[in-house]
């Protein structure tokens, strides 16, 4: 490889040295899945450093979704999607946009959500792009899409059900929509979007944005019913009674694991979720001076990054392991640090202390990492006599998520939290009843849902049809 490029720093160049060309990064990319033969991440970064002059025009930089999953996996531990950043970013600044364009056109054709996508997922801006340029990629999603011919009639009769209108249960929907089939999606929140609306912060996903997702998909002839919670305003058996003969359930990851400490019921200790839940209604948010955010994940650093936004004057994250195992996506937090987010590892809370039922602040310990437990983290262990106090006005719980399925039948099998299912079908333990998203996964990516979406929708398809060809031979 010819590897001397100034356009790759020298620290990259020696470490990609030691790629052993073992194509996980690729089997562990969604993007690849969805693209198929359009995108292939190993590819892409053998091409990079065989000719980086070269591939400052190709649309593929431009396609990794941050997901990590690839730097999540690699044995040398690599960090693709930073080292096509930097690629991207020399291409912006040589105003090279060909690549960019080309990229888009692929989102556009081959993902759903494309508007939402490219703001969650693709961060052009990343690349220090001139926000014009932004703007008007994101109108030629829109003008094109109004010019697509829409589908106004189902061509099939058999009814489809989607729980949850995240961003897995709107791919589903899309897609089954597409290929003619009269879908309902239910959704317990007054308004759909599912984490996108509850979840994602405006600066990350402007709610117009999923607001023109939304519309679209419902002029596909997909039906919405907001307020309408699956195991209590209806429940699974009324769906079969109304006929629906596939079942897809998508409804994320909506109840947040507790700290199970003394204290924790005091007031300012605040969920995450519902934190950024009451900022997105605009609702009022009083933090106080000193926020703490309890967790590693990307939930814990869009909470301290909106704690910020909204006046706090110092939030601390607060971590039990060290950097390299914070599950959060690299990137977001290196931005989360730039906006003056501070992060104490190896840190764990051992007690919210507090007068007259308010919290002052929080007793916490040290920790030291020991042997992998089963999520191939380095365990936490307390050091002994190790006990410090922080200060806090406000404590944000953002230690994870799980799903709610205690409104599934017995027939659904669960596992801590997570439905279980065929992987390469999404089909659950009951006939006709299929799920994807952060139900099955736990907390993960945009694309990763979508991908679930994507997959759940052809198995859906493929299942009514082989029950159809039964019926009709039976017959």
């Amino acid at each position: 490889m010819r590897l001397e490029s100034t356009l790759i720093p020298k620290k990259i160049r020696e470490s990609a040295k030691y790629c052993h060309e073992c194509g996980i990064c690729t089997a562990s990319c969604p993007m690849a899945e969805l693209l198929f033969t359009q995108y292939n991440p190993r590819s892409l970064l053998q091409a990079i450093f065989i000719d980086p002059e070269k591939m400052l025009v190709e649309d593929s930089l431009w396609l990794c979704a941050w997901c990590y999953k690839c730097f999540n996996r690699c044995p040398q531990g690599l960090k693709p999607p930073e080292i096509f950043q930097l690629l991207k970013t020399k291409a912006v600044k040589r105003g090279l946009f060909k690549g960019f364009k080309e990229a888009v056109k692929k989102i556009r054709n081959s993902i759903p959500l494309p508007v939402i996508c490219l703001y969650t997922c693709f961060h052009p801006e990343r690349a220090e792009m001139d926000s014009k340029l932004f703007a008007e990629a994101l109108e030629e999603l829109n003008t094109r899409r109004k010019l697509k011919k829409r589908k106004k009639t189902a061509i099939h009769k058999e009814k489809v059900a989607v729980i949850g209108s995240g961003p897995a249960g709107l791919t589903a929907a899309f897609d089954l929509a597409e290929m003619g089939y009269p879908v309902t999606m239910f959704e317990a929140l007054n308004e759909a979007g599912g984490m996108l609306r509850k979840g994602m912060p405006e600066y990350r996903l402007p709610r117009k944005a999923l607001r023109d997702e939304i519309r679209y998909l419902k002029t596909l002839g997909v039906k919405i019913k907001t307020k309408t919670r699956v195991g209590k305003d209806v429940s699974f058996n009324d769906l079969w009674r109304n006929e629906f003969k596939a079942l897809f359930i998508a409804v994320g990851a909506h109840k947040s694991r507790e700290l199970g400490i003394e204290g924790e019921g005091l007031e300012g200790v605040v969920d995450a979720l519902d934190f950024l839940w009451k900022v997105n209604m605009k609702r009022e948010v009083n933090l106080g001076y000193k926020v703490g955010v309890v967790g590693g994940g990307n939930v814990a650093i869009d909470a301290a990054r909106i704690a910020l936004h909204q006046g706090a004057k110092e939030v601390m994250i607060l971590y039990r392991r060290s950097r390299e195992e914070m599950p959060a996506n690299p990137w977001e937090i290196i931005e989360a640090e730039k906006e003056g987010v501070s992060i104490e590892f190896l840190v764990v809370p051992k007690k919210i202390m507090g007068q007259k039922g308010r919290i002052t602040g929080v007793e916490c310990f040290k920790t030291q990492l020991g042997e992998p437990d089963e999520t191939g983290r380095r365990r936490p262990i307390p050091v002994p006599g190790s006990e410090f106090f922080l200060e806090f006005d406000t404590i944000i719980v953002a230690i994870g998520e799980i799903a709610e399925t205690t409104f599934l039948p017995a027939e659904v099998e669960t596992y801590k939290g997570k439905i279980l299912v065929d992987p390469i079908n999404m089909k659950t333990s009951m006939k006709g009843v299929f799920a994807g998203g952060d139900a099955v996964t736990g907390p993960a990516t945009v694309i990763e849902a979508i991908l679930a979406g994507k997959k759940a929708a052809f198995s859906i398809d493929q299942y009514l049809t082989e029950t159809k060809n039964r019926e009709d031979t039976a017959w």
